[in-house]
């Protein structure tokens, strides 16, 4: 168990007053205190390791499968003995634009508070830190601790839609500068970052039913007045949403646009090549004619037939030259 376990604490009127060793006694300690909570913080436990916790906190057996497997939609789920917050952070790569989620779950109960988190992506050691600053937050129980969690994970979600905000910016500029740049190269880049943004809808567009639940009353194991604090929480979501929504769209009109832009470009090639064509035909047709070695062209005999027909060649392919060069066409 000391392998999974990051922290640790029991709080008391919120201060933190004690790292216990066992984690039992300190459930039942705080739990005979009319002021204390237990947070206990857990990576990645194995079916084995939260065999305890399970039984020690007593929680619901369907909670706990969510908390192993993880691979979960945000949620909340409400239970007799506890309440159940499933998260996902999400985690942006700045080397390589990318964006993927991690999961996190929360139980809160009447004396306790257990985090469950897979990934490396919402470590909340800083959480904590911060909670621990503001004793008058802390000492609302289990309920400032499921705040500041979903407040930590929204307000990053508002970060990373900043990021990507600032790519979108990038990207645009390369599909409509003037030389259009790699076609191939930005066509995989416009899905690449649909796939971004897909995987940040996921993450954060089912978390906005779970918030607006908190953010009502009757909801058990919540303090009765930290409604308004979830609906902070849930109105930061809302612009998250919003936001990532419009990149969506945006995304989608630059992939119609740059598809328009080689359609364009498609076109001025094949009348390019039409041109180009349609000048090297008259003086192929006039070569073809002139090479079926008949006898009866009496003007073969002439002296200047000649150059004249070489002068006609060029005047006729100029003549189209000029013409598609006013027409736009070369």
């Amino acid at each position: 168990m000391p392998a999974v376990i990051v922290d640790c604490a029991i709080y008391r009127d919120g201060r933190r007053i004690e790292r216990p060793e066992d984690f039992s006694e300190a459930l039942d300690e705080a739990r005979d205190a009319l002021d204390a909570f237990l947070w206990i913080g857990l990576h990645e436990p194995t079916e084995a390791e939260f065999d305890r916790v399970r039984d020690e906190f007593g929680l619901h057996p369907l909670a706990v499968e969510d908390a192993l497997r993880a691979h979960q939609r945000p949620k909340l789920e409400v239970y007799d003995d506890s309440l159940f917050v499933v998260l996902k952070p999400i985690v942006y790569e700045p080397a390589s634009d990318t964006v993927s989620t991690d999961e996190l779950m929360v139980f809160v109960g009447d004396s306790f508070v257990v985090t469950v988190r897979h990934g490396e992506g919402a470590p909340l050691a800083a959480v904590r830190r911060r909670l621990e600053s503001e004793p008058k937050v802390l000492k609302h129980g289990p309920t400032a601790v499921l705040y500041a969690v979903s407040d930590a994970v929204v307000d990053h979600y508002m970060d990373v839609a900043g990021e990507l905000q600032v790519d979108l910016e990038e990207l645009e500029a390369q599909v409509f500068a003037p030389s259009g740049g790699d076609s191939k190269n930005t066509a995989a880049r416009i899905y690449t970052f649909k796939r971004q943004v897909l995987e940040f809808r996921r993450a954060a567009g089912p978390l906005a039913a779970p918030m607006a639940r908190l953010s009502a009353a009757g909801v058990p194991f919540v303090h009765e007045h930290a409604q308004p604090f979830f609906r902070d929480v849930a109105d930061h979501l809302t612009r998250a949403n919003e936001q990532v929504e419009g990149l969506d769209r945006l995304l989608s009109d630059i992939l119609s646009a740059h598809l328009a832009q080689m359609g364009v470009r498609q076109n001025d090639d094949m009348r390019k090549i039409s041109a180009w064509a349609a000048m090297a035909a008259v003086p192929t047709m006039v070569a073809g004619i002139y090479g079926m070695n008949f006898d009866t062209m009496p003007e073969l005999h002439w002296p200047w037939t000649y150059p004249l027909v070489v002068a006609l060649m060029g005047l006729t392919v100029y003549g189209l030259y000029r013409l598609f060069k006013r027409r736009g066409w070369l």
